[in-house]
């Protein structure tokens, strides 16, 4: 049983030897790029900025603002 829970741990810090860690925050420009394509098809499925506004406006006013 010890012999296998060692091979276990050498075969974890090998794993994790080969991982590479993304630390930090995304670039604003690449959010914006990954974004945009879904923000564009939104427009194209609810018909535009004239339904966003309007449903932003009634939301606005059923919470009283």
């Amino acid at each position: 049983m010890a012999q296998t829970a060692s091979r276990t741990m050498i075969r974890r810090q090998e794993r994790a030897a080969f991982r590479t860690r993304r630390t930090g925050r995304r670039h604003p420009l690449v959010a914006t790029l990954m974004a945009l394509p879904l923000a564009a098809l939104l427009l194209v499925v609810f018909d535009g900025w004239e339904t966003v506004a309007t449903q932003a406006s009634s939301v606005g006013v059923m919470l009283g603002r």
